[in-house]
């Protein structure tokens, strides 16, 4: 069995969870290194990543370097000597911070790979309508999320699952795979596998505004997947054409049936205390919404104080 000495790299909570059950797992870590303190809340005070919380909890040391290339931190790394790093949820490494231990640097990855690599994998299983992901422990390598395969877990992805639950699942079932990954590291029983190239791959861009509008064009449970793949963050949008105005909504939560029709697509009207909204080949039904400048609502409860023109339509 070999002595591992671990330097752990992480910032979001879902890293927090993987911290703690290496830690729980009494594996030796030597330090974490995650994101400067940043600007947060209404009084902007400078708030600590979930991982320096974490960390500084268990007594690990902190490193919070700006520049992963700097003079500075390839001496912390020298002092700190980690023979194996681990990355959860931060940012691209230089091959020269990668390189550095014996043991290698292997990341865990919200998806099967080599499927989902990119920014989103966990947001993006569920917009595309998978029924099945996972987690993986890989080498990192020059690219992004291309080194060789240590080891996967499969997961099933329930129907009217969201990304934040799914997100959850994942966090639990990652943590157990990377101290599993650890054991096997440490027994010297890996094997890795390179990754296959093939023309199906899918890829997890990042969310930005314009892949997180919703396209009312589309079939209905295309639209049901991107909002429950982007709930609850960073949330589906639309403008609702009320009267004169045109509100940029957020839509956290919805349903949808398929029904042949003649109406507008677009075209909202109400139901049984829901927004029902026409697409080409039936309706989506919302069931939570964000009007701009107010706090989310369910669909019952916007409707108490809200009027709907009898025009009304979603863009």
């Amino acid at each position: 069995m070999k002595d591992l000495r671990i330097l752990f790299m992480g910032t979001p909570d879902f890293a927090v969870t993987i911290l703690n059950k290496i830690v729980e797992s009494n594996y030796n870590v030597v330090g974490a290194v995650t994101a400067v303190d940043k600007p947060a809340g209404r009084g902007q005070k400078l708030r600590a990543s979930a991982v320096k919380q974490a960390a500084q909890d268990h007594k690990i040391e902190v490193l919070q370097p700006t520049n992963l290339k700097s003079d500075e931190f390839q001496e912390d790394l020298k002092r700190l000597n980690p023979n194996l790093i681990i990355v959860v949820a931060f940012r691209m490494l230089p091959k020269k911070v990668w390189n550095f231990p014996e043991l290698g640097t292997f990341n865990l990855h919200a998806s099967l790979l080599p499927q989902y690599r990119g920014a989103a994998p966990i947001n993006w299983a569920i917009i595309n309508g998978e029924e099945k992901t996972g987690v993986t422990t890989f080498f990192i390598d020059e690219k992004i999320d291309t080194g060789e395969i240590i080891s996967k877990e499969e997961i099933a992805i329930e129907e009217k699952e969201n990304a934040g639950s799914l997100h959850d699942k994942l966090m639990h079932l990652g943590a157990s795979l990377v101290v599993d990954t650890l054991l096997h590291i440490q027994k010297g029983e890996i094997s890795p596998k390179v990754q296959t190239e093939d023309k199906n791959l899918k890829t997890a861009y990042k969310l930005n505004s314009e892949n997180t509008k919703i396209d009312w064009k589309q079939p209905s449970k295309t639209i049901f997947n991107l909002v429950r793949g982007l709930s609850p963050y960073p949330v589906a949008w639309t403008y609702l054409k009320n009267g004169d105005k045109e509100l940029r909504c957020k839509i956290y939560k919805a349903d949808y049936i398929l029904e042949n029709h003649e109406i507008e697509i677009g075209k909202v009207s109400i139901e049984e205390k829901k927004l029902k909204v026409a697409t080409n080949d039936g309706f989506l039904l919302i069931e939570e919404i964000q009007l701009p400048g107010k706090k989310k609502l369910t669909t019952k409860e916007l409707l108490n104080g809200f009027t709907l023109e009898e025009q009304a339509k979603m863009l």
